[in-house]
């Protein structure tokens, strides 16, 4: 069996830092157990001239210290060159958090939505294990933010704030083609799961 740690750092929340390692770990775990059983003779479905897409939903991270947020990011990502015995992609990611709920008591009416658009980069590797990809990365680009509530009066702000993040992640590939992904981390979401192409 094979068995992989990851551990996050989210300067949000210290319980939601545990409960995505936990999550992450295990999805790694069983489905590398899973491939591992079904063929070991395929490779890492992700290698140089690689491009996959990949969408997601799932727990929106916090930019307006708001709380429930719900979260969706796409990225696109191309492999660029081996490193060691992985590859290394170049990409650009784009998405948005939304939330109606406050941690401040004194708002009320709270609604929050952060546009953000990125670049991002990862490094990608299989574990020699057929069709799971896992990789790790960071993203850097610009939150268009907006946030209005009520405090007596309406308070309406608009802003573009800079956004930097950290991010891990695995695809497991049903076909060539098509296959699901989860993401964690502190980026666009938290914690999201989706779908994922590979294009070439």
């Amino acid at each position: 069996m094979l068995t992989l740690g990851i551990k996050f750092v989210n300067p949000v929340n210290m319980k939601r830092k545990n409960i995505i390692a936990t999550i992450l770990s295990v999805l790694l775990i069983g489905t590398a157990t899973v491939c591992n059983a079904q063929n070991k003779s395929l490779v890492t479905p992700f290698r140089k001239g690689t491009v996959t897409a990949n969408l997601g939903v799932g727990v929106g991270t916090n930019y307006n210290n708001s709380s429930n947020a719900f979260g969706t990011k796409a990225a696109l990502e191309f492999g660029i060159w081996k490193a060691g015995p992985g590859v290394v992609s170049l990409g650009a990611e784009v998405g948005g958090t939304f939330s109606t709920k406050s941690d401040y008591a004194f708002r009320n009416d709270f609604r929050s939505r952060t546009i953000v658009v990125a670049g991002r980069s990862a490094w990608h590797y299989g574990w020699k294990v057929s069709r799971l990809d896992t990789y790790a990365g960071f993203a850097a680009g610009a939150g268009f933010r907006h946030y209005d509530y009520n405090n007596g009066n309406h308070y309406v702000n608009d802003d573009v704030i800079p956004v930097f993040g950290g991010f891990a992640g695995a695809s497991y590939f049903f076909t060539p083609s098509f296959g699901v992904n989860v993401e964690a981390g502190y980026d666009i979401t938290s914690l999201q799961a989706g779908v994922v192409f590979k294009l070439r």
